[in-house]
């Protein structure tokens, strides 16, 4: 039960973009921070292309980046910046991709640098472009996870493809004012349901709060790794 609680006590701390906080020194400063609505678009926005073309590709190892396509946010959505040739897109996600109870969900500080496989590109990557489309309209935190919830209902969004996956090693990661530089990452999406064995003795599987049925119907599942997309080791957290 001391091993339970915890976990959940853990669990209990701020989480962004799937992340879970884990230094604690940041805490009396992030908790000063609040972010109840979104700030001007400009402040999401990274005005260097070539900046954000690079932030992207620093979510994978070069092995993987250097082939990807790299897609860039503007003020209409994501655009495609560079087309690869090997099914991976590599883009900069923004707060709004955080759990909706989040503290975070309007951080324009936040910047989470993701690598996509194809079978991801296909059935993760819509659903963050909807999410994208309904905060540049101005919708509300409360209206975009209505909309999300509506869209997935009528099946206007691709449902979730076997074998989606994403990497998350950018060193230059910024998850929000307690997170900020996490730990370098992978993370697998599955269907509701199922019981990968995250917090079992010795697992290293995270289960992630962000998505879970709120209202995309998936479970997204980190495994930490070692080192950054760029080889450099990690501090272990």
């Amino acid at each position: 039960m001391k091993n339970l609680a915890n976990i959940v006590g853990a669990m209990a701390i701020v989480w962004a973009l799937g992340a879970p906080v884990a230094n604690a020194g940041h805490a009396t400063r992030a908790a000063a921070a609040t972010y109840p609505q979104m700030a001007p678009l400009s402040q999401y926005l990274i005005a260097d292309r070539a900046s954000e073309i690079a932030l992207a590709r620093s979510a994978a190892p070069q092995g993987i980046s250097a082939k990807a396509t790299i897609r860039v946010l503007a003020p209409t959505g994501y655009t495609t910046a560079v087309k690869g040739s090997n099914g991976f897109v590599c883009i900069v996600e923004r707060s709004w991709m955080s759990p909706f109870n989040s503290s975070q969900f309007w951080n324009p500080k936040l910047r989470g640098p993701d690598c996509y496989n194809a079978e991801a590109a296909k059935s993760i990557l819509p659903m963050m472009y909807e999410r994208t489309a309904l905060a540049l309209r101005g919708q509300s935190r409360d209206q975009i996870q209505a909309a999300m919830k509506a869209a997935l209902d009528a099946k206007q969004l691709p449902p979730l493809a076997a074998g989606a996956m994403s990497y998350m090693m950018s060193r230059q990661q910024y998850l929000g004012d307690q997170a900020r530089q996490w730990v370098p990452h992978l993370m697998f999406y599955t269907h509701l349901g199922v019981t990968w064995g995250a917090y079992a003795t010795g697992s290293p599987l995270i289960l992630s709060p962000q998505f879970r049925g709120a209202p995309e119907p998936l479970n997204m599942w980190l495994i930490p790794v070692g080192h950054w997309s760029d080889g450099t080791p990690a501090p272990g957290r």
